[in-house]
């Protein structure tokens, strides 16, 4: 008798986990689509020689919330692209860009959207980018070319040094 408990006392420790997982897969809403959609940013510069645009790198770059005690990025060596967040509770986002000879900053004015997903997801915010702003100590200038913030990586902002 001792031996057919212990025998089904160790096979339902085993089948639980099978089990647990079969039942939480088929019930789980999958939430990985509701991630925070982010702006993704490439650096760029102009060729004078032939007049192409061609891909930049900062030797050094970090990245503050205006007003914030928050770091996007710190201390990033040989930045290609940046991933940017956008404020959901305000209209607009203010960064700033240091370099090791100065810096820049980048007011980025936004919709948001919440929308609801569904009850195991919640809300998530849709954002949109409506202008950008800067200063050009040397940031040359931006080019937005997607204005909804995604989840796919797709370039929004194109900043030209």
């Amino acid at each position: 008798m001792k031996k057919n408990l212990t025998r089904l006392f160790i096979l339902g420790i085993l089948a639980c986990p099978i089990i647990g997982m079969a039942v939480a897969c088929s019930e789980e809403e999958d939430c990985s689509m509701t991630t925070r959609a982010m702006l993704y940013c490439n650096l760029y510069t102009i060729d004078e020689e032939s007049n192409t645009v061609k891909k930049d790198t900062l030797k050094s770059l970090t990245i503050t919330a205006w007003g914030t005690d928050s770091v996007i990025l710190n201390r990033g060596s040989n930045v290609k692209d940046l991933t940017l967040p956008l404020r959901y509770t305000a209209d607009s986002t203010v960064l700033v860009f240091h370099y090791d000879e100065g810096r820049d900053t980048l007011i980025i004015r936004q919709t948001n959207t919440p929308y609801f997903v569904s009850m195991d997801c919640g809300y998530q915010m849709q954002q949109e980018v409506r202008s950008v702003s800067y200063t050009r100590h040397l940031l040359d200038s931006i080019y937005i070319s997607e204005a909804e913030a995604n989840i796919y990586g797709t370039e929004n902002l194109k900043l030209f040094y």
